[in-house]
């Protein structure tokens, strides 16, 4: 049988990506007058971890002084690698936009007679994103995951390419300007929503020339049921205790260098932990469906009363979704390192208003929400000024696992899973860092890259999961690199043989390359504090 000719098309601004942050930059390209096209490899409305949780926004009103306050606040607890101006304008943007899907969402009451903006749950959120999208004029294509980008012969990015997965067919966008919005990378931990995350955008950008910042800041876990990955919010409530009713000594979630996590680590690296919810205020119990709907069905199925019984819990890794790695941003469009790019919500570096901290959920929204239409609208503006370019021939940039610097063959990738997640999201590794660890995870990691880059080859669907496996080695491996060269300990990062903060290295730490990954300082420190 024939192989079917590619689907071809083209746009003024390709969106990859079907998230919140994908969502909001097609949107926001759409209203600027741009033909948008988006492509997710999954389906917008359901796919991404968004859609299964209950998002909150920084949501600050702007009333003298109040803004002020919250900005410096969370600027306090950034380490001094975050920025106040971009704080205030993903307060600012989130502040503005909201209040735009009203015709799409049934925001409910704020109990004075106004409107509750900030809190929206999840499935309704997508779904009223999509259908806001769509109105707005934006194509899009599902099921549609991109497996390249493609470069111009002057270096700047032409479109993208990849696979349909229900036609079964090949696809190429060529477009003036692609925004890359595809989340972070959970390392298949089993985080709800997650699993299609594993990185591809970092490793489509790294491969076009794309430095990434803050890939050392990606520690981070939520706390489930030991079964099913649930959102996070009841277990604020919890008290732990082993398997003979001891209860067990875990400070509080919001303890400092996390010591919630880490106590919780040991706990179940010892044996089994048990979560006991029976003192959770009233107002979780009676509000929790409401909130957050699908953190219930996992209990309910078991026949397990949430906050009555006691359950055994695990500790799920987030990786960069919660941390803040990704794409570094070089300009006030969400503009990337390289010409006609944009990056925005996990795929973007999350530093500029998080820092060395993960933001918490507020803050995380908001800048999916701000960086999506900050991107998705500077992208519209560059493709008119350039146009798509349409004419001229294009050069394919994927690498790994499309074209093998050896002998071609399709390597077993589930052997090198578990060694890509020891290296980032194995308690040790995260929670405990040291210099003899990480270069012993550096050398396993390189050596399963080592695999997928010089022999790793496939078609079909099989490049789709082959890619997803190299975008996961590529993002542990820029994760160790940064991790090795921050001599130091600053929030998330925490090295047991450095645990001081050094004040020399307040500079946010750039990380690039695939076969040989290099790290620099964004600006030397001393720049950085005559700024």
């Amino acid at each position: 049988m024939s192989e079917a000719a590619p689907i071809t098309r083209s746009a003024d601004v390709l969106i990859i990506g079907g998230g919140m942050a994908a969502c909001w930059a097609a949107i926001m390209a759409a209203q600027a007058g741009a033909d948008v096209l988006l492509v997710d490899k999954g389906f917008v409305g359901t796919s991404g971890v968004t859609a299964t949780g209950g998002p909150n926004h920084w949501w600050v009103a702007p009333e003298p002084g109040r803004r002020e306050a919250a900005i410096e606040e969370r600027y306090a607890r950034s380490f001094g690698l975050a920025e106040r101006d971009w704080m205030a304008r993903i307060i600012d943007e989130t502040w503005r936009a909201l209040p735009q899907l009203a015709g799409y969402y049934p925001f409910a009451g704020d109990g004075k007679g106004g409107t509750f903006y900030s809190g929206v749950r999840g499935p309704e959120y997508m779904r009223a994103l999509r259908r806001f999208a769509q109105y707005a004029g934006v194509t899009i294509l599902d099921h549609h995951p991109a497996l390249e980008l493609l470069l111009h012969a002057d270096g700047s990015v032409a479109g993208a390419a990849g696979y349909a997965r229900l036609k079964q067919q090949a696809w190429t966008v060529r477009a003036g300007a692609v925004v890359i919005a595809t989340g972070g990378c959970a390392f298949r931990s089993g985080l709800i929503g997650s699993h299609g995350n594993s990185g591809d955008g970092l490793l489509m950008a790294a491969e076009v020339g794309a430095v990434l910042s803050g890939m050392e800041f990606s520690v981070s876990y939520s706390l489930s049921p030991a079964w099913n990955s649930t959102r996070t919010l009841p277990y604020f409530a919890a008290r732990f205790f082993d398997t003979e009713g001891r209860e067990l000594d875990v400070p509080p979630p919001m303890s400092g260098e996390a010591a919630h996590l880490r106590a919780l680590a040991r706990a179940l690296e010892a044996g089994p932990v048990l979560a006991d919810l029976s003192d959770a205020p009233d107002a979780l119990k009676q509000g929790l469906r409401r909130i957050q709907p699908a953190s219930l069905a996992p209990f309910e199925h078991k026949r397990i009363d949430l906050f009555r019984d006691r359950f055994p819990v695990r500790l799920f890794g987030e990786g960069t979704v919660r941390g803040t790695g990704g794409v570094q941003i070089v300009g006030d469009g969400c503009e990337t390192s390289v010409a006609n790019l944009y990056a925005a919500g996990d795929s973007a570096t999350r530093e500029l208003v998080a820092g060395a901290t993960s933001g918490g959920g507020a803050q995380n929204a908001a800048w999916a929400l701000t960086s999506g239409r900050i991107a998705g609208a500077a992208a519209a503006a560059h493709a008119r000024r350039t146009g798509r370019r349409g004419d001229t021939p294009v050069l394919a940039a994927g690498t790994v696992g499309l074209r093998p610097a050896s002998t071609a063959r399709l390597p077993d990738v589930r052997e090198g899973l578990p060694i890509i997640q020891a290296a980032t999201i194995g308690y040790d590794a995260a929670l405990w860092r040291s210099a003899g660890k990480l270069e012993r995870h550096r050398d396993a990691v390189e050596a399963v890259w080592r695999t997928i880059a010089d022999h790793g080859r496939a078609e079909g669907l099989a490049a789709v999961a082959l890619r997803e496996h190299a975008a996961m080695a590529a993002c542990a491996g820029w994760i160790v690199a940064a991790a090795l060269a921050r001599d130091e300990s600053r929030g998330m990062h925490m090295r047991i043989d450095r645990p001081g903060t050094d004040p020399a290295q307040q500079s946010r730490l750039l990380v690039a390359g695939l076969d040989h990954v290099w790290t620099r300082p964004e600006r030397p420190a001393a720049q950085e504090i005559a700024a």
